[in-house]
C-alpha cells in the first residue's frame, strides 16, 4: 500500500511537471476573451514562490557611452536579499540591494554607492523600490494589479491589463502570456517628461516545478539617453543556501548622487 502511494505522489508531481513544460513549450495557444480581474488574479496566482535563487547570467550592458558583455551571479532571498557580480576575467562589480539599501562597488574605477534607491531610479528613469525590483527579475507586475481595477485588451496575443485610472505622472501596462500568465513584458510611460521603462521576457523555462525568466530585455529611455541591459540565464538553483555577504574594499570614493 506505501508503494502504491508513493507512486501516486510521483505520478501526479511528474504529471504537474509535464504538464507546465508542454504549456511552456506550446506556441499554438491563443489568448481568447477573458476578464480583466480574471486575468490579473491568474498572473498574481503564478507568483515565484521558492525562497532563493542562485542563478548564472550572461549579460550585456550599453548605454551609448559604454558597451559591455560580462558573466553575472545572481543570488536571491525572496523578499530580503538580492545580490549580483559581474565578472570578465575579473570582478568588475557586487552589488547587495535590500528592502531599505543598495550598495554597490565598481573595481574598475575604485568606486561604491552606499545609500538608497536613488541609483536605481537614475539608471532606469522611474521610481523603483525592493520589490519592485524582485518582481522586475521574477516576471511578475511592478505594480500589484489586483489592488486597482484593471482594463484589458488583447494585443499580439498577450493579455495587456493596465489600470482603469492610471496615475497622474505616468502610466503603466502589463502584458501577460496566455499559456503561463507570468509578463510577456510590462512598460512605465511618462509622455510628459518623454520617459519610458520597458521590461520584455521573451522566454521561461520550467525549473523545480517554477516557471523562471530565461531572457530579460530591460530598456529605459529618458531625453537624450538610454540604458540597455539584457540578461540570459544560464543556470539556476532555487531552494540552497546562499552567500550574499557584501563589503566595500578600503581606499574606493563614494559615489554621491
Amino acid at each position: 500500500m506505501k508503494f502504491i502511494k508513493y507512486f501516486a505522489v510521483l505520478v501526479i508531481v511528474f504529471t504537474s511537471c509535464k504538464a507546465k513544460k508542454n504549456l511552456m513549450n506550446s506556441t499554438n495557444i491563443v489568448a481568447e476573451e477573458m476578464s480583466a480581474k480574471k486575468v490579473a488574479r491568474k498572473h498574481v496566482a503564478s507568483n515565484f514562490d521558492k525562497k532563493t535563487v542562485d542563478a548564472k547570467l550572461k549579460a550585456s550592458f550599453n548605454n551609448g557611452k559604454l558597451k559591455q558583455s560580462f558573466s553575472v551571479s545572481f543570488r536571491m532571498k525572496k523578499d530580503e536579499v538580492i545580490w549580483l557580480k559581474g565578472t570578465k576575467f575579473i570582478t568588475l562589480f557586487k552589488a547587495k540591494i535590500t528592502p531599505t539599501s543598495v550598495q554597490f562597488y565598481s573595481s574598475l574605477n575604485k568606486k561604491y554607492f552606499d545609500g538608497d534607491f536613488s541609483m536605481l531610479k537614475k539608471m532606469l528613469g522611474t521610481d523603483i523600490n525592493f520589490n519592485q525590483l524582485q518582481n522586475l527579475l521574477l516576471g511578475q507586475s511592478l505594480m500589484n494589479v489586483k489592488e486597482q481595477k484593471q482594463k484589458v485588451i488583447i494585443q499580439d496575443n498577450s493579455y495587456v491589463l493596465s489600470p482603469k485610472k492610471q496615475e497622474d505622472l505616468f502610466d503603466v501596462f502589463f502584458a501577460v502570456n496566455p499559456s503561463h500568465y507570468k509578463l510577456d513584458k510590462q512598460s512605465i510611460v511618462n509622455a510628459v517628461k518623454n520617459q519610458r521603462l520597458d521590461v520584455l521576457y521573451p522566454s521561461y523555462n520550467v525549473v523545480d516545478d517554477a516557471i523562471f525568466p530565461s531572457e530579460i530585455n530591460i530598456k529605459a529611455k529618458q531625453p537624450g539617453k538610454f540604458t540597455n541591459i539584457d540578461f540570459v540565464v544560464k543556470s539556476v538553483l532555487f531552494n540552497t543556501e546562499v552567500n550574499t555577504s557584501f563589503s566595500i574594499p578600503k581606499g574606493y570614493k563614494q559615489i554621491k548622487l
